[in-house]
């Protein structure tokens, strides 16, 4: 009897461990020193050009009232295929692509007026129209896979490689990253910076545990290494030990009008649960002016990231298809910039929050920054004044008094900041 009532005791009271760890061990949602990050499918001769105009949507936004502000903090170029000819991940083309065709790739993200020198670019110039951003603009560089039992992918320090052989698989992926670093520092890009590289494999099925020998290389080099799994894909779960150090859920709701809106909260409750971000997906078929339009699927995402305080809570990458928010920026409906409008905003709500967090607390000594009823005032002499709305947008440079409606301001006064209320 005694015996019954300790192991019923015992019983109750792992029951009571287990209930506890069950609700409250959800560790949450993946942080990281990205917060939006655009993908942008480019190499392939399907895609397009990238110029400064045509990245121009992804660097700014223009709002529906016709404000202009920043967009997208980094930027993720990657390439799988060039026009499913050739496959740069497994899967993806009717041939394997060999070094010949890495090496043209290679040229592809580095030609010059396109791509990331585009980029750059573009960033230069509205830097003269909108200010400084707040942030530097952050790279993220798809690796090409060297793709499981892969034989004939050419020769590398004198010896032919085989992808059948694990270290030759890490051998190509090395020179392939040295290669990236290498012509990305050569060119001296004032207003980007390379935090890490991306693993094209969306799954583990073909590549197994490779990616975690090449994140230890990755890391020495004082880089992150990302990765985006599909829905349900093998290893999502386990990227933490396959060395990522930000894995992206996808959803994959957008793409089939047949599955139901409890796919977002799923995903949700899946990226909190082993604490990966998440993506959002859409693509031009989101155009609200197309006659079977997806523009329902792009709402339902942004109000479960609502509902589930992924803007808030999450790094978040944004796929778009080739070019969906270009061909929204071109078109002539408004709803597609007012839903771009609400994601934007959001953005905003967060990039000014770590503004306020991290320097809005620090005084400033040689000027006084004095929001009266209506308007702003700064006292003192200054070399740069720059007044923000607390969205981040740039509403004046170097005025010392400014007339402007209630509501909560960011000053810059010679670099120091502070938040100013008008009533």
């Amino acid at each position: 009897m005694l015996i019954r009532i300790i192991r019923k005791t015992y019983l109750v009271y792992a029951a009571l461990i287990s209930s506890f760890f069950t609700t409250h061990t959800a560790i949450a949602y993946q942080t990281d020193i990205v917060k939006d990050i655009a993908l942008i499918y480019q190499g392939g001769t399907q895609r397009p050009d990238w110029t400064e105009e045509e990245l121009s949507p992804y660097v700014v936004h223009t709002f529906a009232n016709g404000q202009t502000t920043w967009f997208f903090d980094s930027f993720l170029f990657l390439e799988f295929t060039d026009n499913w000819q050739i496959a740069f991940g497994y899967n993806y083309g009717t041939r394997n692509a060999k070094k010949s065709d890495w090496e043209w790739l290679l040229n592809r993200i580095f030609e010059e007026g396109r791509s990331l020198d585009a980029l750059n670019s573009c960033i230069e110039h509205y830097k003269k129209i909108i200010g400084e951003p707040q942030f530097k603009h952050k790279i993220v560089l798809g690796i090409v896979s060297p793709i499981t039992d892969q034989t004939d992918w050419g020769n590398l320090d004198g010896k032919a490689l085989n992808f059948s052989d694990r270290e030759d698989q890490i051998k190509a992926a090395k020179w392939y990253i040295d290669q990236l670093i290498k012509r990305f520092n050569e060119k001296e890009y004032q207003n980007l910076e390379l935090i890490g590289f991306y693993w094209l494999e969306e799954s583990t099925v073909k590549c197994g545990d490779l990616p975690k020998y090449i994140s230890k290389y990755i890391h020495q080099l004082n880089k992150r290494f990302y990765w985006i799994p599909y829905w349900n894909a093998q290893g999502y779960n386990l990227w933490k030990k396959l060395g990522f150090d930000t894995a992206f859920l996808q959803p994959n709701y957008f793409f089939n009008k047949e599955i139901t809106d409890d796919r977002l909260d799923q995903a949700c409750n899946t990226a909190n649960k082993f604490n990966m971000a998440l993506e959002m997906e859409f693509d031009s078929r989101v155009l609200y002016e197309n006659d079977d339009s997806y523009y329902s699927r792009l709402e339902s995402y942004i109000n479960a990231f609502e509902d589930n305080g992924v803007f808030e809570k999450s790094a978040i990458a944004y796929y778009s298809g080739t070019k969906g928010i270009l061909d929204m920026y071109r078109s002539n409906t408004v709803e597609n910039t007012l839903i771009l409008d609400r994601i934007v905003n959001h953005i905003l709500k967060r990039r000014s929050m770590e503004v306020s967090l991290e320097t809005i607390n620090k005084p400033i000594t040689d000027n006084l920054v004095i929001g009266g009823s209506g308007e702003l005032y700064v006292s003192g002499e200054a070399k740069s004044i720059k007044i923000f709305t607390i969205n981040g947008l740039l509403i004046s440079e170097n005025t010392k008094r400014l007339r402007c409606a209630p509501g909560i301001y960011i000053v810059i006064v010679d670099g120091k900041t502070q938040k100013v209320i008008v009533r």
